[in-house]
C-alpha cells in the first residue's frame, strides 16, 4: 500500500504540518501495522487505560494512559523510559491494545507498564527528529569503530531514544561478544547512553524490511512476530525442491513461509502408505516417479525413467494394489483390479 493513500500517515501529518513532520520520521508504519476492527463501534478505550505504542521499525511497547489523555490512533505521543522520555506513535487503544498486550506478553504479572506523559509537544517532536536525522550517520560509525576493535559482529541499527539522551545499537553476532570496550568507545564518541541488543538475522530481516521472492512485504517485518527457526526437514515434508536458493529468505534462513501449510502436508502424509517405490501389476513393475501430497496421488512409469508415460494414482488405489501385492496377487493394470 503506497503512503499517499494511508488514511493513518495523513493524519499524523496535519497533526504536525506546522513543523513539517514528512514521511522521512514517520517510516516503517507497515512494520507490525496494527488495524483497530473496534472503531467504529461505541468508544471502548474507557474500558482499558493500557495504549499499544509503536517506536522504530517492529518494536513496540505498552503504556497506561495514567493521565486519561483524549489520544487517537496516529497521536504522537511522549512516553516514560528507563532514564528520561521516548517519544512513539499511538496504534491500538483500550479493548483492543488490552487483547494485544494478553496475545504478546507471556509474563503478565511482571510486565513493567511505564506511563504516557503526554502528547509530544513541538520540541518534542523537534528533538524526535534531530535523533532520526543522527541515526543512520551513528550506525555507519559504530561499524567502523566495531571494525576497528577487531570485534566479529555486525552492527544493524541503530535507534535513538526521542529525547536523545539514549541509543540502541541492535547487532548480529554468531557468539557472545565481550562489547564493554565498545561501549565506551561509543559513549565517548557519541555523547549518549548505550544499550546494545543482540538480535538474530531474521530479526535483522524485519527490522530492515523489503520484498519476498512472492513480491510481497516480509512478513517478520509487517506482521509476524514468533520468529522460530524452520528445521530442514520441513522441505521434504512438502516435496520441494532441497536448492537453497528456493527455500531461503533475504535473512539467508529458511524462508518462515515453509511453516504456513506444513500442519496440512503432515494430515495428508497420513493417507500415504509407508512403501511408495514399487507397484507389482501384470503389465508389469510400476516405478514411482513423482507425487502431489495435497492432492493425495503418486505418478507411475512401467519403465524406470522419466520419459515413459506417467499414470496418476491415488493412496486409496496404491493400497489397494500393495494388499494385493501381499497376499501374491496382482491387478491388470494401476487402475485396473
Amino acid at each position: 500500500m503506497g503512503c499517499e493513500s494511508c488514511d493513518f500517515k495523513n493524519r499524523i501529518k496535519e497533526e504536525f504540518n506546522a513543523i513539517k513532520v514528512t514521511e522521512k520520521y514517520l517510516n516503517s508504519c507497515t512494520k507490525l501495522n496494527s488495524y483497530s476492527w473496534l472503531d467504529e463501534l461505541p468508544d471502548t478505550s474507557e474500558k482499558s487505560n493500557l495504549v499499544e505504542v509503536r517506536f522504530k521499525n517492529t518494536r513496540k511497547e505498552f503504556f497506561e494512559n495514567s493521565n486519561k489523555l483524549r489520544l487517537t490512533r496516529g497521536d504522537i505521543i511522549a512516553v516514560e523510559a528507563m532514564k528520561g522520555h521516548d517519544v512513539g506513535i499511538v496504534t491500538l487503544l483500550g479493548s483492543m491494545a488490552l487483547l494485544q498486550f494478553k496475545r504478546k506478553t507471556a509474563d503478565l504479572q511482571n510486565y513493567m507498564i511505564r506511563r504516557i506523559y503526554r502528547k509530544a509537544t513541538p520540541d518534542d517532536v523537534e528533538k524526535w527528529k534531530r535523533g532520526k536525522e543522527q541515526e543512520n550517520s551513528t550506525m555507519i560509525k559504530a561499524r567502523e569503530i566495531a571494525n576497528n576493535l577487531k570485534l566479529d559482529m555486525k552492527i544493524s541499527d541503530v535507534e535513538y531514544q526521542g529525547d536523545n539522551t539514549r541509543a540502541i545499537f541492535y547487532y548480529i553476532a554468531e557468539g557472545r561478544i565481550d562489547y564493554r570496550e565498545l561501549i565506551k568507545v561509543f559513549a565517548k564518541e557519541f555523547n549518549i547512553q548505550i544499550e546494545m541488543k543482540q538480535i538474530g538475522a531474521r530479526q535483522e530481516a524485519g527490522l530492515i524490511g523489503g520484498l519476498g521472492s512472492c513480491g510481497r512485504e516480509l512478513c517478520c517485518s509487517t506482521w509476524k512476530t514468533n520468529l522460530n527457526s524452520v528445521p530442514i526437514d520441513v522441505s521434504r515434508i512438502q516435496d520441494l525442491s532441497p536448492k537453497a536458493q528456493f527455500l531461503t529468505g533475504k535473512c539467508g534462513r529458511l524462508k518462515c513461509c515453509l511453516m504456513y501449510e506444513l500442519d496440512d502436508y503432515l494430515e495428508a502424509w497420513e493417507d500415504f502408505p509407508e512403501h511408495l517405490l514399487q507397484l507389482e501389476t501384470e503389465k508389469g513393475i510400476a516405478y514411482k516417479q513423482k507425487l502431489d501430497v495435497l492432492n493425495k496421488k503418486v505418478w507411475y512409469s512401467y519403465k524406470n525413467d522419466y520419459t515413459s508415460e506417467l499414470i496418476p494414482v491415488t493412496t486409496i488405489r496404491i493400497r489397494e494394489i500393495i494388499m494385493m501385492n501381499k497376499k501374491g496377487q496382482k491387478p491388470k493394470d494401476l487402475d485396473q483390479s
